[in-house]
Parts: C-alpha cells; sequence; structure tokens
C-alpha cells in the first residue's frame, strides 16, 4: 500500500475537514482526477489525484480533520506517479496511520500539556468530553477554549462545531483572549441619499476615515509589540449565511470604484452561498465592515479579530425628528458603530476615524 497524505494547501493552514470523497475503494483513478473535498477554514478545496492506480483503502473518513502530512488513502503497489503534477507527499509504506491514530480512543489517557490542563482547570472544562484536534490525540488549548463557550445542555445532544462555525468559535475565542476592545457610537444624517446603495456608500467612507486616521488600517503584533502601517486597504466584508458568518476580502479598495464594488461584492456573495470561495480570499483583511442592519439593530459592540484594530458596523437606519428652521423635521439617521483595540488605538484615532466616515456619508452623493 502506498498512502497519499493531504498535501499542504497553503496560506500556512495546518489542517482540514473531510467533506465529501468523490470515489470508491476499488475504483481505478487517473492522475488530476477529483479525489476529496476538503474544508480549510471557510473554504471548501478539491484536491486531484497526484497519480494513476487503484484506490486500495480510505484512510480518513468525512466529518473527520486531518493534519497536513496525514494520510488520506492508500493507493495499491504497482502503480507509478505520473511525471507531470504531483500534489502531497506519496510517503513509504510504513508511514501509513495506524488504527489507533485513525480513531479515538477513549479508554486512553486523555493527552494534553500541563498548560492546557491548568487552562481547562481554569474554566472547569473536563478534558475528557473533548475531541481533540491536535497531533497524535492531543487535546489542544483551542480545543478546550471552543468547549468552554458551547453551552453546556446534559438533557440534549451536544453536536461538535464543524467548518466555519468552529473557525468563528476559534477566532472570537482568540479575540476575546487577546484584544482590549472599545466601542464608540454616532450617528451619520443620510436624509439627503436617494437610492443610494447603503454598502458602497459605507464603503466609500470607511477609505475616507482611513485616509484621515491610517492607523486603524494598520495590523498590530502583540507579541513584538509593533503596529504595521498596511500601504492598502484590504477590507474585510462580514457576510452573513446559514452555515455562519463569512468575512471575504475585498482587496485594495481604494484604487476601485463604486460599480467595481458592487459586481465584487455580488459575487462574493454568490459565492458564499455556492462555497466556492478560496482560502485566499478569506485571508488577511486589514480592517472590517459589518452592514449589520440589513437584518436589525442599531447600534452594536462588534469583535475586533488580530492582528486588525478596527472594525466600523452600520445598523439600521431610522426616521428621527430634528430641530431645523423653521421648525422639526424629520431626517434619516444611520447608527454607527465603531470597535477598536484599545491596546494601540486611542479613543481619539477611533473619533477623528468615525468622523470622517460620517462626513462622507453626509454628503449627497
Amino acid at each position: 500500500m502506498i498512502p497519499f497524505n493531504l498535501p499542504d494547501l497553503g496560506e500556512g493552514l495546518k489542517e482540514a475537514e473531510l467533506v465529501a470523497w468523490h470515489v470508491a475503494e476499488a475504483d481505478h483513478v487517473v492522475v488530476d482526477q477529483p479525489l476529496v473535498s476538503v474544508e480549510t477554514e471557510k473554504a471548501v478545496v478539491e484536491i486531484p489525484s497526484p497519480r494513476s492506480g487503484r484506490i486500495a483503502q480510505f484512510l480518513a473518513r468525512p466529518g473527520e480533520r486531518i493534519q497536513v502530512g496525514a494520510p488520506l488513502l492508500s493507493f495499491e503497489e504497482g502503480t507509478h506517479p505520473d511525471s507531470g503534477t504531483v500534489v502531497g507527499e506519496l510517503a513509504p509504506a510504513q508511514a501509513a496511520l495506524s488504527p489507533q491514530l485513525r480513531t479515538l480512543d477513549r479508554k486512553r489517557p486523555v493527552q494534553a500539556a500541563p498548560a492546557v490542563r491548568a487552562r481547562a482547570k481554569e474554566l472547569g472544562v473536563d478534558l475528557t468530553g473533548i475531541t481533540p484536534t491536535g497531533h497524535d490525540g492531543r487535546v489542544t488549548l483551542a480545543d478546550v477554549e471552543v468547549m468552554a463557550i458551547l453551552p453546556t445542555r446534559s438533557s440534549a445532544p451536544a453536536e461538535e462545531l464543524r467548518g466555519p462555525r468552529r473557525t468563528m468559535a476559534l477566532s472570537m475565542a482568540t479575540a476575546g483572549r487577546e484584544v482590549v476592545p472599545a466601542t464608540l457610537h454616532d450617528e451619520a444624517d443620510v436624509a439627503s441619499w436617494s437610492h443610494d446603495d447603503v454598502t458602497v456608500r459605507l464603503i466609500r467612507a470607511l477609505i475616507a476615515g482611513c485616509a484621515a486616521e491610517p492607523r486603524l488600517n494598520a495590523s498590530f503584533d502583540a507579541g513584538k509589540l509593533s503596529l504595521r502601517n498596511n500601504p492598502q486597504i484590504d477590507l474585510g466584508l462580514a457576510i452573513d449565511s446559514p452555515d455562519g458568518l463569512f468575512v471575504p476580502v475585498l482587496r485594495d479598495v481604494a484604487q476601485a470604484g463604486a460599480a467595481d464594488w458592487r459586481a465584487r461584492i455580488n459575487d462574493l456573495k454568490l459565492r458564499v452561498q455556492n462555497r466556492t470561495l478560496t482560502p485566499a480570499e478569506l485571508r488577511s483583511p486589514t480592517i472590517t465592515l459589518s452592514n449589520f442592519g440589513t437584518i436589525t439593530g442599531h447600534h452594536a459592540a462588534l469583535v475586533v479579530v488580530p492582528p486588525q484594530v478596527a472594525i466600523l458596523g452600520a445598523g439600521r437606519a431610522v426616521e428621527r425628528p430634528l430641530r431645523s428652521d423653521p421648525g422639526i423635521t424629520l431626517h434619516r439617521m444611520l447608527p454607527l458603530s465603531l470597535t477598536f483595540d484599545h491596546r494601540v488605538i486611542t479613543g481619539g484615532d477611533a473619533a477623528r476615524f468615525l468622523r470622517a466616515v460620517i462626513a462622507d456619508l453626509e454628503k449627497p452623493a
């Protein structure tokens, strides 16, 4: 048997969840034929065969989380690698994953580092109830923190978080552990708008805010206590879906315009729905926009995901009476929420950013 390992999928990814096999055991496959789909963070990636030959055995099953470099399947011996494309590493036969590593043996003692055990004790988490995701079945710190934020309902079966919702849980746990958040609220008078595209106007205003206070488009390295000013605005756009929250990235938005933004937003929404986003399209935003008012809500305390230092949110616009000459008139007001990492962003930085955002939104067009 010659095993085929989960290849390096790039972008620093260390693991993936097996979604579905596209072939069956004993099938004969050819090079570059789709073998399996895996989910990395919030993108589904199709992995092709690195060789022609017959599949001997699957070494992983749908729903299982696989480490990069761990075996996915084995080919019968006697097949030969194609000289064209090789995806991943074909390890020697003796490196095949043992049954003990493919399935969780509940009778084995929990494997966890002392720091992980200490954190579990601090959070009141029972290590024996965790499905480990670490190498060789070890419980990781992320496993403990995800378990700590899951609701406890002894009377109902618990469902393990997978795919986008698991990624969201891990990201939020990281944000809650690292970021010192503060939120500034205000409103923009958008009574002059007619049929304006709200999201497009928010993007334009956010660019104006970054021009006024570039620090809010920076990246913070907490380990080195350093702040890197990003030369371009790579805007993360929060998109809600039944599968969870997706934040695809609009690259270098300041160099585009309204028509291009709208076309790219429509394309991203469609591909969120179809689950065809690539991992690269979900990577490294420099600042995030959440137009949560399309659902409901006026103001929010949003979550900053490091290394970002800010997220701008817009709530549901409302008609509000304002005093004017000669009396009181109704004005359409757009609520805004700006959450920032107070470790590196001051209240003054945030206020100047939000003031520039409001000034741009209040322009007639």
